[in-house]
């Protein structure tokens, strides 16, 4: 059956990709380690910068060549489609890095499945987003540490393209907070009344089962831009 919609996003991806190169991250950057305090507490890595035996693309039984290992950091360099953990996870603590490339777009999806084209179809996403160069900043529930199309910053704590930036991401039962930089982004208890209201005015009101999932996959966005990441580690 012809896809348009893969078409069409690979037609765009091919454009992107000629219209110069990528930036190559050194090998100096890419950390992967757990503290010794984060190894008592209980924490391990999702990614160590040699394997992506942890992860596989979204309804795929492997990881499409376009997630790849470069200098040690997880990127984003080709066409691939959305990138997910192979365990799914509850109640747990993500703590990673990212390094999003100009005028770049990207995100971290928590709790999503595989019913839907995508993951974004059930899990929710928090933003990454170059906002000094990305046109979506516009819309302030589209930058950076956003509960994307949902809750907005209140302030922009994001660090400029070429800098890491850290994410802290909590989700205890139906609350679930989004930290950035150190700096919360977005608080919201999943399934109440208020996360319903941020949900009849967003985008994602066509997907019933958006947002619904008390346990899923993590994932990472394709969304046609460079990207990198390090230091990936859960705490169940």
């Amino acid at each position: 059956m012809f896809n348009y919609r893969r078409t069409r996003y690979l037609l765009l991806a091919t454009l992107l990709t000629g219209c110069g190169s990528d930036p190559v991250i050194d090998a100096s950057e890419c950390h992967n380690e757990l503290s010794t305090e984060e190894s008592e507490a209980g924490w391990r890595l999702l990614f160590d910068g040699k394997s992506l035996d942890q992860w596989r693309s979204y309804q795929k039984d492997a990881v499409d060549s376009g997630w790849a290992i470069e200098n040690g950091c997880l990127a984003r360099v080709s066409w691939a489609g959305d990138l997910i953990t192979r365990e799914q996870f509850d109640n747990f603590e993500l703590k990673l890095e990212w390094r999003i490339s100009d005028s770049g777009n990207s995100g971290i999806f928590i709790r999503g499945d595989e019913s839907g084209d995508s993951i974004h179809h059930t899990g929710y996403e928090m933003q990454i987003l170059d906002n000094a160069g990305h046109y979506d900043a516009k819309d302030p529930s589209h930058r950076a540490g956003a509960l994307y199309d949902m809750i907005a910053p209140d302030h922009d704590t994001s660090k400029p393209v070429g800098y890491w930036n850290r994410v802290h991401i909590k989700a205890n039962g139906p609350d679930v907070e989004f930290w950035l930089n150190e700096k919360l982004t977005a608080k919201f208890q999943q399934g109440s009344p208020e996360f319903q209201a941020l949900y009849n005015n967003s985008k994602f009101t066509s997907r019933p089962k958006y947002g619904t999932l008390s346990k899923g996959h993590i994932g990472l966005q394709d969304h046609f831009d460079k990207v990198w990441f390090r230091n990936i580690r859960v705490l169940p």
